[in-house]
This record gives C-alpha cells, sequence and structure tokens, in this order.
C-alpha cells in the first residue's frame, strides 16, 4: 500500500516520458521572468508546459520516510540524499522570543480555575444527552469492556519489549523457571499465558474488523471509482498537452517576435533614461564646485538657485541614489552657509556705503551688488538685514558728528587738546560763529546721509514691489491656467466616450492625450548649472531631458530700479503678498527712523553744549539765526523722507520757550527799571522812533534799519497819522519793545503763542505799573516827586492812548501768523483794551475830581456882594486857566473840550447848591445881578482860552425857578 500511494497520481501516456526526461536542462526550458508592457491587462497569461511541477517527482517525502520495506530507520537519510554537505546542526533559539515558563501560565491559572469549576458542576447536574442509536451503543459498550480486558500495558505509546519492566510485566519469568521439579506446572503456565495473548490479539482483530466494516461501503466505493477517475485524467492530460503544444506554436510563430521587439524599444528606453540619469548625476556632482565658483563672485542668487533647482532634483529624479545620500544634508548646510555669508556681506556693504565720504556725489554703491543681496535675502526669507542697516544707521550718524566736531576743533589755535582731552568740553570752548558754523557743517553732512539712505532704501523697495508684483502675476496665470484644464478635462472625457463607443483601450486614449501637452511644454530647457551640457541628438531627445519642475521654475520676469538695474524676480521666491507688503512699510518706516535718528543725534549735540547755559545767553540775532538753520534742517528732512521728525523740532521748542522767557524777562525788567526811573514828563521824539513809527504805518511791523548820514534833530511830539502824542521816553522804548515781540514772531514762528501771551504780559504790567506810579502816587515814593501834577495825569493819558492806538495792529499781525484754532487767544488783546480804556477814563475822572475838590473849596466860601467880580470867581478863572494851560498841549482839542465840559458841569453843580444855600434867586434883585456878572466874568475867561471858544457853557441852569 505504501509502494502504491509513492507513485505519481498522474496517469502516464504513451509521451509520459517527456515528464521524466531527467537529462533534460530545467534551465533550458526556464526563462527568466520579463516585464512587459501591459498591453491588454484583462487577458489571461499563458503557463509553460515545459516547466518543472511537482508532478515530475517520483517519490514524496512521507512516503519515502514511512516505506515499511525498510527494517528500520535508517538515521543517515539526508545525508545520503543530499549529499555529505549536508549538515544537522542545532537550531538556535530565537534571541526575540522570551524563555517560557510555568510561571508565565500562573495568573491563567488561577483566572480559569474557577471557571473550571462552574463547568465541572455543570456537568454533573445536565448530564450530556443519549443522543445515539441503542444497538450502536450496545455494540460500542461491548467493544469497549473487551478493550479493556486487554491490560493497559500494551496500549502504552511507549510500549516496548526491550524495556526490561515491560518484558518482565508480558512475561513473567515465574512461569519459565523449571528448578524445583516443576516443569510440567511450568509448561502449563506457558500454555495458559500463550492462550491469554493469543485471546487479547483475537479481541483487538476483532475491533480492527469491526472498525473496517463500519468503513467498508466507503472504502469499496473509493476502490469501485478509482479506475474510473484515472481514465478522465489520462484524457485530460492528453487533451492539455495538446492545448499546450499549440499554444507554444503560436507563442514561438506570432508572439516571440513582437515581444522581442517591444523588448527591445523597452530596453532602449531603459538605456536612455539611465544615460540621462547619469547625465544628470554627472551634473548634479559638478553642484558643489559650481556653487564655490558662484560664491567667490559673491552671486549668491545664482548660488541659491542652482542649490534649490539640485534640491528639487535629488528629491524627485534622483531620489533612492545611494551615492547622493549624503548631497542633500550638505546642500543644507551649504545654504546655511551661505544665509550667513549674505548677512555678513550685508552688513558689510552697509558699512561701505554708508561710511564713504560724503563729499562722493554717487549716491548708489554698487547697485548690482546690492540688488543681487536683496534677492537673496528676500529668497531666503531673512527679513531682517533692515535691522542690521538700522544699526549701521546710528552708528553712522554718531561718527558723522564726531568727526565734524574733530575736524572743526583741529582747525582752532586756541583750543589745546593736550590740556583739554574731552572731545565735548573741547567742542564747549567754541564761541557762538565757531559753533554755529559747525552745527550748518553737521546738517549739510546729515543731509546727504539721508539722501544716501534713501536712494538705497529706493533700491530696495523696489526690489520687493517687484517680487510682490510677480506674485499677483503668477497668482493670476494659475488661475487662468486651472480654467484652461477645467475646460481640457470636460474635453477630454467626451473625447474618452467617443473612443469608448469605438472600441479603442480606454489606457491608449488617456496616453495619446496626454502626450500632445508634454511635447508642448518641453520647450524649456533645465538650467541645473552653469556647466550643464545639452541633451545629445543621437541619445535622447530633448523632451526626455526636461523635468516639469525646473521647467516651471526658470520662469522669470524683469523689471527696473530706479537705477536702471534689471530686476529677475524668479518664482521661487514664497514670500506671501502681507509678508512683502509688510517689509514694504518697515522699508518706509526705516527711511522715517533715519530721519529721527539724525534729529535724535543733533537733539544730543544741542543738549550737550547747552549744559552751560550757552543757548539760553544768545542775544536775539544769534538766536532767530540758530532757529532758522534748525528750521531749515527740519524742512530738508521732511522733503527727503516724507515725514517731519519731532524731536530736533521739539527741541527747538524748547530752547525757543527758554529764550521766550529770557527774551520776556530781559524786557520786562527793562521795562520795571524805566518806569521805576520815569519822572513822567514829556520827552522829545528822536528821529529814528518817529521813522519807527512811521514804517509801523505803512504796513510793516519791523525795525527800521538805521538811516546813515547828518543827524536830525529830536521833535517836540510824536507824530502817528496825522495826530500828535506828548509822549514820556518809556513809551517809546515800549513801543520799540513790542516791535521786538513782533519781528521775533516773524523770525521764529513756533514761538506765536508764546510771545502773544508775554507781549499780553508786558502791556497789562505796564497799564498797571504806570496806574500805580501816577493816579497812585507811587512815583512820589519811587522817583521822589513833589506832586501829581494835572500834566502828569494827561501825559500818562496820552501815552496810553498811544499803545491803545498801536493795539489793533499788533492784533492783526498775530492773528495773520495764528492757526485758525489759536484764534481765541487774540481775546487778551481785547482785554487789554478794555483795561486801558477804563485807565484812561479813570485819568479824565481825576482831572475832573481835582477841579471838583477845588470848586467845593472855593464856592463854598462865595458871597455875594461888591465888588464884581468877586474874588472867589477870579481864583476859579485863575485855577482853570492854568488847568488849560496844563493839558491843551498834551491832549487833542476834543478831549480837551469833553473835560472842561465836564469840569463845567462840577462848577455849575456846586454854584448851584451855593446859591440855594444863600437863597439867591433869578428874581432880578441885586443879588441876581451880582452873580450875573460873576458868571459872566467866569464865562468869559473860560471861552477866551483856546479850543474852547465854541464850547456852549450853558450857565443857566445854575438859578432854581423862581417861587
Amino acid at each position: 500500500m505504501a509502494s502504491s500511494h509513492s507513485s505519481s497520481p498522474v496517469p502516464q501516456g504513451s509521451s509520459s516520458d517527456v515528464f521524466f526526461k531527467k537529462e533534460v536542462d530545467p534551465a533550458k526550458h526556464i526563462r527568466p521572468v520579463q516585464s512587459l508592457p501591459d498591453v491588454c491587462p484583462k487577458e489571461p497569461t499563458v503557463t509553460d508546459q515545459h516547466r518543472w511541477t511537482i508532478y515530475h517527482s517520483k517519490v514524496n517525502l512521507p512516503a519515502a520516510l514511512n516505506d515499511p520495506r525498510l527494517a528500520k530507520r535508517e538515521s543517515d537519510f539526508f545525508t545520503k540524499t543530499w549529499g555529505l554537505d549536508f549538515v544537522d546542526t542545532e537550531v538556535i533559539p530565537s534571541f526575540y522570543l522570551p524563555q517560557i515558563s510555568k510561571e508565565h501560565f500562573t495568573v491563567y491559572q488561577q483566572e480559569i480555575s474557577q471557571r473550571e469549576k462552574i463547568h465541572e458542576r455543570c456537568k454533573n447536574i445536565c448530564p450530556p444527552k443519549d443522543i445515539f442509536d441503542r444497538t450502536l451503543l450496545h455494540t460500542h459498550d461491548k467493544s469497549r469492556t473487551d478493550l479493556e480486558q486487554v491490560p493497559k500495558i500494551f496500549l502504552k505509546p511507549d510500549f516496548a519489549l526491550d524495556d526490561s519492566l515491560t518484558f518482565n510485566s508480558v512475561l513473567p519469568w515465574s512461569h519459565f523457571n523449571t528448578a524445583g521439579g516443576k516443569g510440567s506446572r511450568d509448561a502449563a503456565s506457558s500454555k495458559l499465558l500463550q492462550e491469554k495473548l493469543s485471546h487479547y490479539l483475537d479481541i483487538v482483530e476483532v475491533n480492527i474488523a469491526h472498525q473496517i466494516s463500519l468503513r467498508s461501503e466507503a472504502f469499496f466505493h473509493a476502490m469501485t471509482s478509482q479506475h474510473e477517475l484515472q481514465d478522465y485524467l489520462k484524457k485530460t492530460s492528453q487533451a492539455v498537452k495538446m492545448l499546450r503544444d499549440k499554444i507554444a506554436r503560436i507563442d514561438k510563430v506570432m508572439c516571440e517576435g513582437s515581444l522581442h521587439v517591444l523588448r527591445l524599444a523597452l530596453t532602449r528606453n531603459n538605456c536612455v533614461k539611465v544615460y540621462n540619469k547619469l547625465k544628470l548625476m554627472a551634473t548634479v556632482h559638478q553642484t558643489q564646485p559650481t556653487v564655490q565658483v558662484l560664491l567667490s563672485t559673491s552671486e549668491f542668487v545664482g548660488a541659491l538657485d542652482l542649490i534649490a533647482t539640485t534640491q528639487e532634483v535629488l528629491q524627485q529624479e534622483l531620489q533612492g541614489i545611494h551615492s547622493f545620500r549624503h548631497l542633500g544634508s550638505q546642500l543644507c548646510e551649504l545654504e546655511k552657509l551661505i544665509d550667513k555669508m549674505m548677512i555678513a556681506e550685508f552688513s558689510t556693504y552697509s558699512h561701505s556705503d554708508l561710511n564713504r565720504p560724503l563729499e562722493d556725489d554717487c549716491q548708489i554703491l554698487e547697485e548690482e551688488r546690492l540688488v543681487s543681496l536683496v534677492f537673496g535675502l528676500l529668497k531666503q526669507r531673512k527679513l531682517n538685514f533692515l535691522e542690521i542697516y538700522s544699526e549701521e544707521m546710528i552708528l553712522t550718524a554718531k561718527n558723522i558728528i564726531k568727526q565734524c566736531v574733530i575736524n572743526k576743533v583741529s582747525k582752532i589755535e586756541e583750543i589745546d587738546t593736550d590740556v583739554v582731552v574731552k572731545l565735548a568740553d573741547q567742542m564747549r570752548m567754541l564761541n557762538f560763529p565757531q559753533w554755529f558754523d559747525l552745527l550748518k557743517d553737521i546738517f549739510s553732512k546729515f543731509t546727504i546721509f539721508l539722501q544716501r539712505v534713501k536712494a538705497t532704501l529706493n533700491i530696495i523697495h523696489s526690489v520687493v514691489l517687484s517680487v510682490l508684483d510677480k506674485n499677483q502675476r503668477t497668482r493670476e496665470l494659475e488661475e487662468i491656467s486651472q480654467q484652461k484644464n477645467a475646460a481640457k478635462d470636460t474635453s477630454l472625457d467626451t473625447e474618452v466616450a467617443y473612443l469608448i463607443h469605438e472600441g479603442m483601450f480606454i489606457s491608449d486614449a488617456f496616453s495619446e492625450s496626454e502626450l500632445t501637452p508634454i511635447a508642448i511644454d518641453t520647450t524649456p530647457q533645465r538650467n541645473a548649472s552653469p556647466n550643464s551640457e545639452p541633451c545629445s541628438s543621437d541619445s535622447v531627445s530633448e523632451p526626455e531631458c526636461t523635468t516639469d519642475s525646473s521647467s516651471s521654475k526658470e520662469q522669470t520676469s524683469s523689471s527696473a530700479t530706479p537705477g536702471g538695474v534689471d530686476i529677475m524676480v524668479n518664482e521661487d521666491m514664497k514670500l506671501t503678498d502681507l509678508e512683502l507688503g509688510k517689509l514694504a512699510n518697515n522699508i518706509q518706516e526705516l527711511l522715517y527712523s533715519a530721519s529721527d535718528i539724525c534729529h535724535d543725534r543733533a537733539v544730543k549735540f544741542l543738549m550737550s553744549r547747552a549744559k552751560d547755559g550757552f543757548l539760553e545767553k544768545l542775544n536775539s540775532t544769534e538766536f532767530i539765526t540758530l532757529s532758522r538753520l534748525m528750521e531749515t534742517f527740519i524742512l530738508d528732512t521732511e522733503q527727503i523722507c516724507g515725514r517731519k521728525s519731532m524731536s530736533l523740532l521739539g527741541a527747538l521748542q524748547s530752547q525757543a520757550n527758554k529764550f521766550v522767557n529770557r527774551f520776556h524777562e530781559e524786557r520786562k525788567t527793562k521795562l520795571s527799571l524805566l518806569l521805576d526811573n520815569e519822572r513822567w514828563k514829556q520827552a522829545d521824539v528822536p528821529a529814528e522812533f518817529q521813522d519807527l513809527v512811521d514804517s509801523i504805518s505803512d504796513g510793516k511791523i519791523a525795525l527800521p534799519e538805521k538811516k546813515s548820514g547828518e543827524e536830525r534833530k529830536p521833535a517836540e511830539v510824536l507824530i502817528v497819522e496825522g495826530q500828535q502824542y506828548a509822549v514820556v521816553g518809556t513809551v517809546l522804548l515800549l513801543i520799540r519793545i513790542i516791535l521786538e515781540y513782533c519781528q521775533c514772531v516773524d523770525n521764529i514762528p513756533s514761538v506765536t503763542t508764546d510771545m502773544l501771551t508775554r507781549l499780553s504780559d508786558l502791556l497789562k504790567y505796564f497799564n498797571s505799573r504806570s496806574c500805580q506810579l501816577v493816579l497812585g502816587a507811587g512815583a512820589l515814593q519811587v522817583v521822589g516827586l513833589k506832586t501829581i501834577t494835572t500834566k502828569n495825569l494827561a501825559l500818562s493819558s496820552r501815552c496810553l492812548q498811544l499803545i491803545v492806538h498801536y493795539i489793533p495792529v499788533i492784533r492783526a499781525h498775530f492773528e495773520a501768523r495764528l492757526q485758525p484754532k489759536q484764534y481765541s487767544m487774540l481775546r487778551h488783546f481785547d482785554h487789554i483794551t478794555k483795561d486801558y480804556h477804563d485807565h484812561i477814563a479813570e485819568i479824565s475822572a481825576k482831572l475832573v475830581a481835582i477841579m471838583d475838590s477845588l470848586f467845593d473849596k472855593l464856592l463854598s466860601k462865595y458871597e455875594v456882594k461888591a465888588p464884581v467880580p468877586s474874588a472867589c470867581f477870579r481864583n476859579i478863572c485863575k485855577q482853570m486857566a492854568k488847568m488849560h494851560e496844563a493839558i491843551f498841549d498834551l491832549l487833542p482839542e476834543e478831549q480837551t473840550q469833553m473835560l472842561f465840559l465836564r469840569i463845567n458841569a462840577s462848577y455849575k453843580l456846586h454854584l448851584k447848591k451855593q446859591l440855594s444855600h444863600l437863597n439867591v434867586i433869578n428874581d432880578g434883585g441885586p443879588q441876581n445881578g451880582l452873580v450875573t456878572a460873576d458868571v459872566a466874568f467866569y464865562t468869559g475867561n473860560l471861552q477866551a482860552l483856546k479850543g474852547l471858544k465854541d464850547l456852549d457853557l450853558n450857565m443857566a441852569e445854575i438859578w432854581e425857578q423862581k417861587r
């Protein structure tokens, strides 16, 4: 039976020797597997009939090992069969598999023990149902009972008679011991043992026969169908052989040639690809030397482009090349090195650009180099290069001031640099003209410096804007390309549907549709490095040499900087529009910062000179000159940078405030001294003051230049617009001081509001101080006057009127120089005008009060008796004449008439009161005649005075009505 199982199950025909030819070399029939194009992936493949299969084997391994004909199992089976090289080695346990011990199952046993107990309990409670047939069960139980008669030792799997214990158990020696004359008994025992063993054998054979009888039907059925199955297999084998022969002939005649051509074409394409790969590898291999050459000429942008292109090629086309496994990391390190080199180069450029001689007319230093550096920094997203430029600007501004001071101090022989070591101390030893020239030189150098900074930043700004413009254009092109691709996909779907309808392969349709755009898009050539060679025409065509990444990357746009340098913008600038816009704003802010830096350094220079109060000691002319210079510099920087810096303007305003305070305090002190020494007598008017007044009359508030020539005599009065003003010397100087305030406003417009406040304070001070000295009789103690006369009062009133005359002119002057929102400050002039008018009215009232007290004193003693005119009226007329003589030359005629009208009213009031007291009425009696004669004498004398001839005295009101 074993031999039958070891034979081949395949039926052998007449030509079965094909399967058993050992002399045929299987290598000649086994062809290497080739990767052919998937022309029709759905077609089934054909297996070669000459390939060796398991059916060529005579015998299988289990049959050989279980051969019952062998007396014993040979231990050298593998050595004999497979040769002497076979070595039975011990299998080394795996390091990755742990050593399993009983402890590993402890947890499981603990978990399952409870379940096992529950399972056993359930088995006892619910025994299994008897589902077998009773007869079978009875037979099974009988055979099982018979088998139980057989000792268990015969059923052990390790039963072996060569074991002494087993042998003694099966054949006890007591049955074979013949000593002691018991031979007949031993023979009976041996026979009994033989029968017992035979009985055991019969039981086993009966059980075996019983088991065979149970399966006899299936066994005989298998034996019956074995012959039919062998016939079917033989016919099938012959049909398969014939089919394979036909297929083999078809394959040889029709397919092998075509497939060979396809293999050759595929081989050629593979060779071309390998050649292109090798050329590309050779080009990439030259990347590092080429980058070194570019860096030696400071071509940072070209080096970065080459590195980027090489990195892309390594990631896409040369991915997995073992020889280039370290090139990517090397290029990354080289790129980091280029970043550091560009930062250092930009710092060097900034230093050399800003620190070159300011006398150089060239505003931009090496524009091409700057553009290349900026492009490289933008490409690497190193956007902090503006901070480097800002720091360099600060250092340069410091050096400009330091160098200007050194140059100026070295030219002055009075300064001993060995004694005065510090540069600041040397600078403080300069007088104003020298220091002013130094400041002018610094401002001029700062102006040139800002122009250079602006030119450089304009170049950087234009580069950033060109990149931003390119980004926007690229985005527009991408949107157009997406629209075209959408339309193309729609047409492609329609074409595919048509091709399927016509019966073509879908894969062929897609291949043909993809060939057209590839042929169109491959026109740009790769520019991986300057040393790359064009592809040869005999080996590969141009489209095969070009990659999509390189062709899309080399599309550039050009623009021009303000200096005329063309800018080539690559598409690999990965900065967003927001970043570029922010960078452009930072460039503009940097220009503003440059202006602020210059102003800050100028402020520090001014403050260092102002430590000893130097600027506060300047006179008006010097400070005005300084102020104009600073304002000019502020305007120049504003024009260059586009924004006004406030630091220098604030310093100028601060110094101007200090100057205004000192200016005001000096003039207020001067006016105070003049008033304290003023004796309130009419002063002569020098010709220069008349010229000053005349210039104001022409609409110019300015101090006129002194006229050269013969000396002119001073005049008695000041003529202003045809009116004569008798004034004191203090008022003349006050007018000059007022004009100095107005001229200071013209020269320093920033102090207009402060000057207005100070001038208002000055005018108020003059008004209040003059009131204290004249009306308040303060001049009696200050100057030592014996009394305040009516002439002093009239002269004071006329001086006040002169100031009031000029207040509208001064107001208009300040109004023209104030902002509309500052017009509210003009109310100070309205208040001053009111105060002056009140003061003038008080002086007039004082003059009337003087005469009123005189009338009260004289008329209280008046008696109506002869002679006529009476002594009382004579004294009254005398005092009226003195009053007229004192004020007529000082006050204008209209004011004199108004004053005497008021005095006359007071006179009538006192006379009427006295006549009422004397009970004198208008009755035509003697007393009436005497009073009428005295009144006529008073009226005649009063109208005889100058300017009072036409004065309507109306003396009839002195009489009471007749009772």
